[in-house]
């Protein structure tokens, strides 16, 4: 009997991080999430889906930037070299570590293989599992803008939105209903522009549905939607936390995979520049168990496969039947079968924590077992036929849970450059200055305008990591944006070389519309 429902809500992003140059830091990011997360998702959804008496169901939102990359042959004539010199690097090692050593090693070799199978189509992969219904894909705001700091100019969260929406039909050949709000950050209104855009529901952190006007009836457990007609669903700590929470979760036990501890960090600078490195970075090799919470990095033990893997299934079970005693308690209070929501970074899921995509096929296998249901988000709605109306309190799941992370003495300079950017590309799309001969640049501009935007450099930030690449990032996007409109509004001449090499490097969103931007009359 079933005793409630399940939805695993993963959301697959990275930044805009292609280079022309090969062996940059930002590739290093893609490939690095390529090999441990994507592939191993992909590989997972697919066996679980093949299996007898399993039914894998998992919402997924792919980032428009995210798809870039996968869709980018460059990178992608690239990623083979990248994981054969991984490789290589691993047979050379004169180290005690051998089980770890040949079990990453054929890792390696497994996703490259399951690379070539595919030619490299992420994309189509994740298409044929939507058409199988495996998976519900969500859209993203197209270079995942913090909204609500972008609100000043209702047209720039419009482009956001649109931009991202045409992306995913090009790609999907069918437009999304659901997204990922970048950061799950709400503010008063969006929903009329996502209900503009053909996007019908989205997930808020908790405190969006507990704090709404009117408080819903089942809090978290149902969906709520607004007169707009666009439904949200809460998310739920007790789901996510034991999954989420390195410290207090499954992802610290000391028998998983040490994230931190990279061989990068060990070799000598002439090993790795034999291998094309410049510089001290991962590499994404990692031999190294979490030991114990008191371990130093330097001191810590040779990673041992097979007893991970049992712990991993050991965890899934747990997880299973806590959300089990969970929906029976909820259940007795509730006129609807309870739904959980545990939205999650696709990332964590092999990326920050290696055995993810094997937890994940435990709750596959077991799910049913609990008499717990996997569902979608879209799956979800269908079956609701009733849904309460609600408007949605302003939130984010950020530190603080509402905008402290993205707006703070670290980053709060941008918003000004956002707006101020923001409303000449507004000006310029609303008041008739586009002759025909100027489409490609004012094209070109709202493609900057968009990247300078991405939430992810207001975090990195914030985070203090690699703050002098977010910083660069910011100001090459906006100088190329005031270069191209100052261009327009002066009738000056570009030098085809320039543009062609801006758009060689940003070639992004190719049916990306200036209408998007025009003011509403």
């Amino acid at each position: 009997m079933t005793k409630g429902n399940l939805a695993i809500v993963l959301h697959a992003h990275l930044p805009y991080v292609r280079s022309e140059e090969p062996g940059s830091l930002e590739e290093d990011w893609f490939f690095q999430a390529l090999v441990e997360c994507y592939l191993p998702l992909l590989e997972t959804l697919e066996n679980s889906a093949s299996a007898k008496d399993q039914a894998p169901k998992v919402t997924i939102g792919l980032s428009p930037t995210l798809l870039s990359l996968l869709e980018d042959q460059v990178l992608k004539n690239r990623f083979e070299k990248w994981v054969t010199i991984r490789i290589e690097v691993l047979n050379n090692l004169e180290k005690d570590s051998i089980k770890a050593v040949q079990h990453l090693k054929e890792n390696f070799k497994r996703q490259l293989e399951s690379w070539k199978n595919c030619q490299g189509d992420l994309i189509g992969r994740f298409k044929k599992l939507q058409i199988s219904e495996v998976i519900d894909i969500l859209t993203c705001a197209a270079t995942h803008g913090y909204l609500p700091l972008l609100r000043e100019n209702p047209e720039a969260v419009r482009a956001q939105l649109k931009t991202a929406v045409t992306e995913h039909k090009r790609l999907f050949t069918s437009s999304p209903l659901g997204i990922w709000l970048p950061e799950c950050a709400y503010y008063e209104g969006l929903d009329e522009l996502m209900a503009e855009s053909g996007l019908r529901y989205a997930v808020l952190d908790g405190h969006g549905l507990l704090n709404a006007d009117p408080r819903p009836r089942y809090g978290l457990y149902a969906p709520i939607c607004t007169r707009k007609g666009v439904a949200f669903f809460g998310r739920d700590s007790e789901s996510t936390l034991p999954v989420w929470s390195a410290r207090d979760g499954y992802p610290g036990n000391p028998n998983y995979r040490e994230f931190h501890r990279d061989l990068g960090w060990d070799l000598s600078i002439e090993s790795l520049k034999k291998i094309g490195i410049n510089e001290k970075r991962p590499l994404g090799i990692k031999l190294f168990k979490i030991s114990s919470k008191n371990t130093s990095l330097e001191n810590k033990q040779e990673y041992e496969p097979n007893a991970a893997k049992e712990i991993v299934e050991k965890d899934a079970e747990n997880y299973l039947k806590e959300r089990k005693k969970q929906l029976i308690k909820l259940g007795e209070s509730m006129q609807i079968e309870p739904l959980l929501i545990a939205p999650f970074d696709a990332e964590l899921f092999g990326h920050w924590w290696f055995e993810g995509p094997q937890f994940l096929k435990h709750l596959f296998i077991k799910s049913k077992g609990e008499g717990i249901k996997l569902i979608t988000l879209k799956e979800a709605l269908q079956l609701t036929p009733k849904i309460q109306l609600c408007n949605p309190s302003p939130s984010s799941w950020g530190q603080g849970g509402f905008h402290n992370y993205w707006l703070n003495k670290s980053n709060s300079w941008i918003v000004h450059e956002w707006s101020k950017a923001g409303r000449e590309m507004v000006s310029v799309c609303s008041e008739g200055l586009i002759k025909e001969s100027n489409i490609k640049i004012i094209k070109q501009a709202g493609r900057e305008l968009l990247l300078c935007q991405s939430s992810d450099w207001s975090f990195i930030l914030k985070a203090g990591t690699t703050t002098e690449l977010a910083r660069e990032r910011i100001n090459l996007h906006l100088k190329r944006f005031w270069m191209l409109i100052n261009a327009i509004k002066d009738n000056k001449i570009i030098n085809d070389t320039s543009f062609e090499e801006i758009e060689k490097e940003d070639c992004i969103f190719p049916l990306i519309s200036p209408i998007d931007w025009k003011k509403k009359i």
